[in-house]
């Protein structure tokens, strides 16, 4: 996966400017963007999904742009064809897991009715031992099964990129380490690339084939993920 980030924008909350000025180039199945809170980060990410617009610059992702602000592209988020998994995981507690992973597929305001079937859903719920908690609502599960929602609902589209925000994060520590050896075996398996943003030094071991640190709100270094101190 090529990506090729060059955007800059400036943020004011009362007396405090943020300024964002990341530019790097990445050509990996497995990009990791790490940093402090505050380095801008999540900023980066939604620009990437389209959840944000860069005042200035341009995104292109596998040859495509998705953002260019003097040519005036800026693909709408659907269009880009790129899964953000958010922190939280944003799952919908008045729909069960089927229902969840099915929006995903789903086009305009409707939600997937709860007799609704489709096989490739099924193939989602199968693939991430969902099946037995079809019925369950997010109340209803643990955190880490609530993670596996989020993802079969965010590659159950067959996107592009699977962009994710600080994944383990909401995670024990001991259910922490099981989810990396999960996501890493499954993302190894589909070959979906993806762009992982954390905190932690262990995600970027893991996953990060390329590694990029912000700092500030602009690119501190890019390195290999085995260039990670201990």
């Amino acid at each position: 996966m090529q990506l090729d980030v060059d955007i800059r924008k400036v943020l004011r909350s009362g007396k405090r400017t943020f300024h964002l000025n990341v530019r790097f180039n990445a050509s990996s199945q497995r990009i990791v963007i790490i940093g402090p809170s505050g380095a801008g980060k999540s900023l980066t990410l939604k620009a990437i999904a389209g959840l944000m617009t860069p005042d200035s610059g341009h995104i292109r992702l596998g040859g495509r742009t998705l953002l260019d602000v003097q040519a005036g592209i800026n693909l709408a988020p659907q269009a880009r064809h790129v899964a953000y998994l958010f922190q939280d995981y944003a799952l919908f507690p008045h729909l069960n897991v089927r229902q969840n992973v099915g929006f995903g597929l789903a086009h305009g305001w409707f939600n997937p009715h709860e007799r609704d079937r489709h096989a490739t859903v099924d193939q989602w719920l199968d693939a991430f031992h969902l099946s037995v908690l079809a019925q369950q609502f997010p109340h209803q599960l643990s955190g880490g099964q609530r993670q596996r929602v989020a993802l079969a609902r965010a590659l159950v589209s067959q996107p592009q990129a699977l962009l994710l925000d600080e994944p383990f994060a909401a995670l024990d520590p001991a259910l922490r380490g099981q989810m990396r050896g999960e996501l890493d075996a499954l993302q190894r398996r589909l070959q979906v690339p993806m762009v992982l943003i954390t905190h932690d030094p262990q995600d970027a071991r893991v996953f990060g084939e390329q590694v990029v640190q912000l700092h500030d709100g602009a690119v501190h270094d890019a390195f290999e993920a085995e260039e990670l101190s201990a």
